[in-house]
């Protein structure tokens, strides 16, 4: 009996021991992997103009005193040291956008405000990056997203899907996370580093993607598909700006930031997580004061 113990002692120490390697291989293999891939600062934020998107934030871009915060935020980002930044603006503008980045080069005490975020983060962190060309990536489809709200708010409308879902969603989006619904909460007395940490929070990435597209997946009319249909298109969006990412020549050495509006950094992580080509770094790392 006690002979019987032993060899099954030593066979569940032989097991573990077997299943340990195996463990320390994935990961030595998992580490290897991530050290060949290139660096993604895959970064969201709110637009600083104005903005035909679904939600807007208040923000003065003429505010002298908010341009002390922007060029802070843009000193943390630009210890990432990117090589590529690439930037919400349909590449068919690419040479006026570089126009007027080399024009914010020539006075660099002041921020260029036309171009929103654009010109006034991504612009300081490609000029601390001696950095000579910004690219962008955006392409732009027409979409309804406020279908649902609609037929919600349409008295001779019913939604045949699921209501209760979509209503839920919209109107409580941190039901189960009570620290961000807090936050959610103040958002509006938050300061401009507080409001892009918030941003930039993996839940609230999900409940962006949730807001601006998924949500739709609960919506329609009789057997009609009206949500998943205007939910498509904003996928759609998402992957062709993810393939213009693409289209720019790169290699293992080159670091990518990467700045949007919140719903597209959303999409871009979800595709970046099971890239063979890009590793996202945590962004929340690169929003820290000294």
């Amino acid at each position: 009996m006690r002979y019987t113990a032993v060899i099954i002692s030593l066979l569940v120490l032989l097991s573990f021991n077997v299943v340990s390697r195996e463990s320390n291989v994935l990961q030595t293999t998992k580490t290897q992997i991530n050290h060949s891939k290139i660096k993604v600062l895959n970064f969201g934020t709110f637009h600083f103009g104005p903005t035909p998107d679904a939600n807007s934030t208040e923000f003065d871009e003429e505010n002298k005193s908010l341009h002390k915060e922007v060029r802070a935020i843009s000193k943390m980002i630009a210890k990432f040291r990117p090589t590529i930044i690439c930037v919400e603006s349909v590449p068919e503008k690419n040479e006026q956008l570089n126009l007027l980045y080399q024009q914010f080069l020539k006075h660099q005490s002041e921020l260029i405000t036309s171009s929103g975020e654009t010109s006034m983060i991504a612009f300081d962190v490609a000029r601390l990056n001696n950095i000579e060309k910004i690219y962008g990536i955006d392409n732009h489809m027409g979409y309804n997203y406020s279908v649902g709200d609609f037929i919600e708010n349409s008295p001779e409308l019913t939604n045949s899907i699921d209501p209760k879902t979509y209503l839920a969603i919209t109107n409580t989006p941190f039901k189960h996370y009570p620290e961000l619904a807090a936050l959610d909460k103040k958002y509006k007395s938050l300061s401009l580093l507080e409001k892009l940490k918030f941003i930039n929070h993996p839940i609230n990435l999900d409940a962006s993607i949730n807001a601006n597209a998924d949500k739709l997946l609960y919506v329609g009319l009789d057997d009609n598909f009206e949500g998943a249909d205007n939910a498509a298109l904003f996928y759609h969006r998402n992957m062709k700006i993810y393939s213009n990412l693409n289209r720019i020549k790169m290699n293992k050495s080159d670091r990518v930031f990467i700045l949007m509006g919140a719903a597209h950094t959303a999409f871009l992580r979800e595709f970046i997580k099971r890239s063979p080509k890009f590793e996202m770094v945590d962004t929340l790392e690169y929003l820290k004061t000294e």
